[in-house]
């Protein structure tokens, strides 16, 4: 199959400078050229050809910090859950552009489930990074969300990690310290495993070629998982400069998930995160627990992402179809640029998950994961809610260019 996009103005994520009036020919998933400026030859070969009269093409959005739904209620089977699932990552493309996710937690190993079936083309959705369970000690970070798997002692960490491997995730989730969103005993400022718990954690995830996204929110923990080897820290609340040096040093990807600590009903400004504010009602006591950390947070993602630390976008937050457009306006609001914010929940994203080669940027070579919107978002980033065309392995799978004029 060939599909061209014709007057296109391009965001290739590679150059901060769109291209306007340029041309992208897909062929059989890829992209297989792009022509700036360029009046562009038609063949019998083409299936479909479409005008995008100046609207701006990017590559699709990502967020790698995903738990599509939780906490469920008891009464909720394993089949609905499943269903729910499935749904808000389909709900993720086909509303808000993003074509690639990883997550942090997942109950019954659901993405994998959905991971898989959007592979063998079962049904249409993103492409899915799982972590199944997330694995904490007795008394540690989010029991109740149904998705952690407790560990206690050396042991006890390594047969959970191998019982991950044997479900077929891509990757472990470790939380190694507390949170903002749970009971008095689960605080950010903690950290919950002993050093022989991390070294026997580390130690079988090298030995099985597993990437560790280390759930780390205090100095201790940053300090802990960049030492020994995680892929990436989620979270970072409280950091020091030590920490900024040895994710550097050790070559450690950041995710923020600003979207915690910047997003309760008083902190909210436009009409989107009012919005998703007043349907997360979050109680009081977690809004000051959140509020109260937000200003260290902000200030470490602030020198992390100027210092060169390695980082991607994460929201942590659901739903899907507006976790991503949400985090990546807390981005700017806490000091990136435009393009810094785009390179995280595009290029970066996709390099932390392995498939920077394949995936990212428009390229020519790489597969045709994109999307359309009507005005440029390095101009305002709130302007990606503008979409009107989500494409997928080369394949229109979203066109709301008749909804929005």
């Amino acid at each position: 199959m060939r599909l061209v996009l014709t007057n296109a103005t391009i965001i290739d994520c590679i150059d901060p400078i769109p291209k306007p009036n340029s041309s992208i020919i897909i062929e059989d998933g890829k992209i297989t050229n792009i022509l700036l400026s360029q009046t562009i030859q038609f063949d019998e070969n083409t299936n479909s050809i479409i005008n995008l009269n100046d609207q701006f093409v990017l590559p699709g959005l990502w967020d790698v910090h995903i738990h599509p739904d939780y906490p469920l209620p008891p009464s909720v089977s394993i089949a609905e859950q499943a269903l729910l699932f499935g749904q808000r990552l389909i709900e993720g493309l086909t509303d808000s552009g993003v074509t690639g996710v990883r997550t942090g937690g997942a109950a019954h190993f659901l993405d994998v489930l959905w991971r898989d079936a959007f592979e063998k083309n079962q049904y249409v959705g993103p492409r899915v990074f799982a972590s199944g369970n997330f694995l904490t000690s007795t008394a540690g970070h989010f029991l109740d969300s149904g998705q952690a798997i407790e560990c206690d002692g050396p042991f006890g960490f390594v047969e959970n990690i191998r019982t991950q491997i044997k479900n077929g995730v891509d990757h472990i989730k470790l939380n190694l310290s507390g949170g903002i969103m749970g009971p008095n005993w689960d605080q950010h400022q903690h950290s919950f495993l002993l050093d022989e718990e991390l070294e026997a954690a580390f130690a079988i995830c090298k030995k099985r070629n597993m990437k560790i996204m280390a759930h780390a929110t205090n100095p201790l923990s940053v300090k802990k998982a960049s030492t020994m080897g995680a892929h990436s820290i989620e979270h970072g609340y409280i950091m020091d400069e030590e920490c900024i040096e040895l994710m550097i040093k050790h070559n450690t990807w950041y995710v923020p998930t600003l979207a915690i600590t910047q997003l309760t009903d008083s902190q909210s400004t436009d009409s989107w995160e009012k919005e998703w504010s007043n349907k997360r009602n979050l109680n009081q006591h977690l809004s000051t627990r959140a509020e109260n950390a937000s200003k260290e947070h902000s200030k470490w993602f602030l020198k992390s992402l100027k210092s060169g630390v390695k980082m991607a976008l994460g929201s942590d937050i659901k739903p899907l179809k507006d976790s991503c457009l949400l985090e990546m306006g807390l981005w700017v609001k806490c000091g990136a640029t435009e393009w810094e914010t785009l390179l995280a929940a595009t290029a970066k994203a996709a390099e932390l998950c392995g498939v920077g080669n394949q995936l990212g940027t428009i390229s020519k070579g790489k597969i045709a994961d994109l999307i359309v919107v009507g005005d440029n978002p390095l101009e305002d980033i709130r302007n990606l809610r503008d979409l009107k065309l989500v494409i997928k392995n080369g394949e229109v799978v979203s066109d709301k260019r008749n909804l929005k004029n």
